[in-house]
């Protein structure tokens, strides 16, 4: 088996590493579409609120238009959420996931978005993993930057129906034709591979890497010490933030910011490594005011402009 890329260099996101890769800005007399169009695809009946945390979190990340697309059921419900966003409603299955419908739907705007967030509340992880492998050829195709959280990784699970026939599909994890960003943390990291949680907690460099390799993604794999690996093997590790951040939403926050990164031009490993950082440091300030258990996952997006300030200046 081959562990080599599982001892590349790793390099430390900190502030010094940030400042010196400074994120795409926009014109001073830049407008709206300067600043990137984020999609955000997402919400369910049972979980309206992961998508408006997400969408939310994107803005905050700079992103300078916003479009969300969830169940119909809620879509009033997130647009009153969200004044800032154009919102459509999509037909939804009975277990919450969305129809085939939506791939239609979705198609005239893969010219439009810069990047798109998939996965926040969504559920009903056969169909999800059937949107997603439906869209990904459209959105491959027109330069979007993709990121896949929570459910939607569900589609690495899926067998590849590009195979010729059933033996060929075999139980070959799902590649990607171009790279995305996939955010598990250790116990979705386990239920895609199907390895044990506690093997993935033990050696996360070996298994983030052959997955980064296997899937050709760039994964971020999130906890205490968050790692973002290239699928050529390329490492960045972040340690930092608090354990206040392991509370319900939090990870929808993350995968915004990192969306919404991701428009504004950012690459996928520098989304990945700046939404990580920006993410923990929220934490860090969060719990300087409120203790470290407490705060609220929709309170982390209000500190991110004021942070990204912060690390551009060192």
């Amino acid at each position: 088996m081959d562990t080599s890329s599982a001892h590349a260099p790793c390099v430390n996101v900190d502030a010094a590493t940030l400042r010196a890769w400074p994120l795409p800005m926009p014109s001073t007399d830049g407008d709206k579409e300067q600043r990137g169009h984020v999609l955000i695809l997402g919400g369910s009946r049972e979980m309206p609120g992961a998508v408006i945390l997400a969408a939310t979190a994107a803005l905050r990340a700079g992103a300078g238009k916003l479009t969300i697309a969830t169940g119909a059921s809620v879509a009033q419900l997130v647009a009153l959420a969200l004044p800032e966003a154009r919102v459509i409603g999509l037909a939804e299955t009975g277990q919450g996931g969305f129809t085939g419908e939506a791939v239609g739907m979705l198609d005239p705007l893969a010219d439009k978005v810069n990047a798109i967030l998939i996965g926040p509340g969504m559920q009903d992880e056969a169909a999800t993993a059937a949107l997603v492998r439906a869209l990904l050829p459209r959105l491959c195709g027109s330069d979007v930057s993709v990121v896949l959280d929570a459910c939607a990784m569900g589609i690495l699970l899926s067998p590849d129906e590009d195979k010729d026939d059933e033996e060929d599909r075999g139980e070959a994890p799902f590649r990607f034709a171009q790279p995305v960003i996939v955010t598990p943390h250790a116990g979705e990291m386990a239920h895609l591979t199907g390895e044990r949680k506690e093997d993935i907690c033990a050696e996360p460099d070996r298994h983030a890497a052959q997955a980064a390799r296997r899937w050709n993604a760039v994964v971020a794999l999130k906890g205490a010490r968050t790692l973002v690996i290239a699928p050529d093997g390329t490492r960045w590790q972040h340690e930092g933030g608090n354990v206040g951040l392991a509370i319900s939403g939090s990870g929808d926050t993350l995968a915004g910011i990192v969306a919404g990164l991701a428009a504004r031009g950012a690459s996928l490993t520098q989304a990945a490594c700046w939404g990580v950082a920006l993410h923990a440091r929220a934490g860090e300030q969060l719990a300087e005011r409120f203790g470290m258990l407490g705060y609220l996952a929709r309170e982390i997006p209000n500190e991110i402009p004021a942070l990204m300030e912060s690390f551009a200046r060192g």
